[in-house]
């Protein structure tokens, strides 16, 4: 499986690495591993609903 970098999901997903990282310690983000004190993300990861949002309120009440 490929992975990718908190920075690398970051950009992918346009939030800071400082939230990509609340979400895997979070366990928000299946398949995410820690290796050696870094988070390693699946590249096929779906970016998690933000609830702090109106629009991910919206989607978390479906």
């Amino acid at each position: 499986m490929d992975y990718m970098t908190l920075k690398e999901a970051a950009e992918k997903w346009g939030v800071t690495p400082r939230r990509v990282n609340y979400y895997c310690a979070a366990g928000r983000i299946p398949g995410a591993v820690k290796m050696a004190g870094v988070w390693l993300i699946p590249k096929n990861a779906e970016k998690p609903i933000d609830g702090r949002t109106k629009q991910g309120k919206e989607l978390k009440h479906e």
